[in-house]
């Protein structure tokens, strides 16, 4: 006898089906989140282990560890690939948690890999940094435009000169008060991109697989965390292509008839990793990259060579990952072309 459960979640309640094997029969439940005892009750209330399954959505952490808490297996699958699947056209909170229930029954539920809770909170910590980053940005800007305003040359709004010209510069009671309150918010953001900083930095001194990739040129700890939290167990990949389609960095075919034609990049998979490979690509003293850099931007131009320069900094650190090497490794097999030969193979 096994439990099939098929949720439909939403961000404040969830619509269940249920089933055991025994008996056939599928019942429904709804509840709404901020009822924690009657979820907990629910779950915990079976006596026995279930099979789980939701579509992938966001906010999903505190209902996974209600799950293990009660031992039961929990799926996550493809929204799309379940919304085609369905039986029906017609669309119902209903019918879909029993569309759910029905292929887990049969064995059909498309589940996807899913990231560990340690890589989902390494991603939450860049990208918040990152947001950080632009809004402190902006209030630069913002001191620019100022100072451009009352006169002042263009400086630099971080160093210390600079903020010395600006502060001493005569202005009015709206300028100055301006000036005060952006400044205060350029140090608090500063002061909280530093601390993002040390966290990240206590991070990947745990993460051999990051510390591993810091070794390639170019690739500090940002990029690092980025690229072994976003690729996780690189052994699900066949081949690079799949790893470069994974990020979004593969070009689309536009091709019909007897016209060839090479699109743009997907963009498909996370911009926060592709940002990082760019500015990681950009910094690498790597030949290869700077080869190839030169070779696009005399044919293509400079911003079509940055991706090329990203993607073939993807390709070298998936091999060091899938290999299990370090960058002087690397560049030696690629001395005596072995990691050339691998990549040709796929």
């Amino acid at each position: 006898m096994t439990l099939y459960i098929g949720v439909d979640i939403h961000p404040y309640r969830q619509t269940v089906a249920y089933c055991r094997t025994e008996d056939g029969e599928i019942r429904f439940r709804s509840f709404k989140h901020e009822d924690k005892g009657a979820l907990k009750a629910f779950y915990g209330g079976f006596g026995e282990s279930a099979v789980i399954g939701v579509e992938a959505t966001g906010s999903l952490d505190w209902f996974e560890d209600m799950i293990f808490e009660n031992g039961h297996e929990f799926l996550v699958g493809n929204p799309y690939e379940i919304r085609r699947r369905a039986k029906s056209r017609h669309k119902s909170d209903r019918r879909d948690a029993e569309t759910i229930l029905d292929l887990l029954i049969n064995g059909e539920f498309p589940s996807i890999w899913r990231r560990s809770r340690t890589e989902r909170s390494e991603l939450q910590l860049l990208s918040f940094r990152q947001h950080l980053v632009q809004q402190r940005t902006s209030v630069a800007n913002q001191l620019q435009s100022l100072a451009r305003k009352n006169g002042l040359n263009r400086f630099s709004i971080s160093t210390k000169i600079g903020r010395g010209t600006l502060l001493s510069a005569k202005m009015d009671a709206t300028d100055d008060y301006l000036r005060t309150s952006l400044y205060a918010l350029y140090d608090d953001l500063s002061g909280r991109v530093k601390k993002v900083d040390e966290a990240l930095n206590q991070a990947v001194a745990t993460n051999d697989r990051a510390a591993l990739l810091m070794t390639h040129s170019g690739v500090g700890v940002k990029t690092a965390l980025a690229l072994a939290a976003t690729l996780g167990d690189v052994s699900r990949f066949q081949n690079s292509r799949q790893v470069v389609s994974f990020v979004g960095l593969d070009p689309l075919d536009k091709s019909s008839g007897e016209k060839k034609r090479t699109g743009r990049i997907s963009k498909s998979g996370s911009r926060l990793c592709r940002y990082m490979l760019v500015q990681a690509a950009n910094r690498s003293q790597n030949p290869q990259l700077m080869e190839t850099y030169q070779r696009t931007k005399s044919r293509r131009g400079h911003a079509i060579a940055k991706i090329a320069i990203a993607r073939r900094l993807l390709i070298n650190c998936y091999t060091m990952l899938r290999d299990a090497i370090d960058y002087s490794e690397f560049c030696r097999r690629g001395e005596v072309g072995l990691h050339e030969n691998a990549l040709a193979s796929e």
